[in-house]
């Protein structure tokens, strides 16, 4: 119940009515702006271990309740076009959670993952070893990336940030910043920051 009611409270929800719902239930009845159940469902399948049952219904317009925040993580983008690979990407995942696969056809300025921390960060997910004659006994050890994470639709909207679009294609769901270039995103950044 807790993280429920804290996630519905960063969302601008308010609860109205709790009480119970049968043998170890727990019904609770909250009103929340539609844009704050944008992603929701998923999270209160992960926060309840998938035993939460969700219902929704248009109440009706109201005065805007402020901003809500999305995300609290920065972002990991490659600042390089070209094709992810297994050691570029295995230099990388230790940052952050990864969205791409080895062999994703990558640009400057998508977002390849998610950061640990709050701010965003260039990355190369496109390096690639360099080849010499010489090996050490432990170099071809085999390399083990983490499991990717695949957003939906729905999900993939809800994590966006200001500064960034969604490309939806039909192969593919592609986060990307506004401004392609670092340079023009590190100007714009100085000029919101002076305003």
């Amino acid at each position: 119940m807790g993280p429920v009611m804290e996630s519905l409270g960063n969302r601008k929800g308010e609860m109205i009515n709790m009480g119970p719902n049968g043998p170890g239930q727990l019904r609770l009845e909250f009103k929340v702006p539609a844009r704050g159940l944008i992603g929701f469902r998923s999270q209160l399948l992960t926060e309840t271990r998938g035993h939460a049952v969700m219902n929704h219904t248009f109440l009706g317009y109201e005065p805007f309740k402020g901003e809500i925040k999305r995300r609290y993580q920065g972002v990991l983008i490659a600042f390089e076009s070209g094709e992810a690979t297994q050691y570029g990407l295995n230099s990388v995942q230790d940052r952050g959670t990864l969205f791409v696969v080895p062999g994703t056809k990558v640009y400057e300025g998508m977002v390849v993952g998610e950061h640990v921390r709050e701010q965003d960060i260039e990355v190369n997910v496109c390096k690639k070893k360099q080849l010499t004659n010489h090996r050490a006994s432990t170099a071809e050890a085999t390399v083990k990336l983490e499991e990717p994470r695949v957003m939906s639709l729905e999900e993939s909207l809800e994590y966006l940030s200001d500064d960034e679009l969604l490309e939806v294609t039909p192969k593919s769901l592609r986060i990307r910043k506004k401004l392609l270039d670092k340079n023009e995103r590190s100007r714009a950044k100085k000029i919101a920051n002076m305003s």
